[in-house]
């Protein structure tokens, strides 16, 4: 009896695994095609949708930097003084 093992037999399946330098350039492309059709098919819909989105993203940002200037973080200094002073 012979005992000769083969390590790889021609009925197993190699498992490949990709190349990482692959990854980016497929999923650039990938996206861009995605982005390309998603602009040719719904062009209408994303310009007619702007102006609310531009409002959706400026009133957060007017409410974080115009309202800084309005002393809101000083509602308890100014009442005390205004207090002390009534009593003296």
């Amino acid at each position: 009896m012979s005992t000769h093992r083969h390590d790889s037999s021609p009925y197993e399946q190699r498992q490949v695994k990709p190349h990482p330098a692959r990854f980016w350039p497929v999923l650039a492309i990938f996206l861009g095609l995605a982005l390309f059709l998603l602009w040719e098919e719904h062009q209408a819909h994303i310009l007619g949708a702007l102006p609310w989105l531009l409002i959706l993203v400026l009133c957060p940002l007017m409410h974080v930097f115009m309202h800084g200037g309005h002393g809101h973080g000083s509602h308890g200094e100014g009442n005390d003084r205004q207090r002390q002073d009534g009593e003296d």
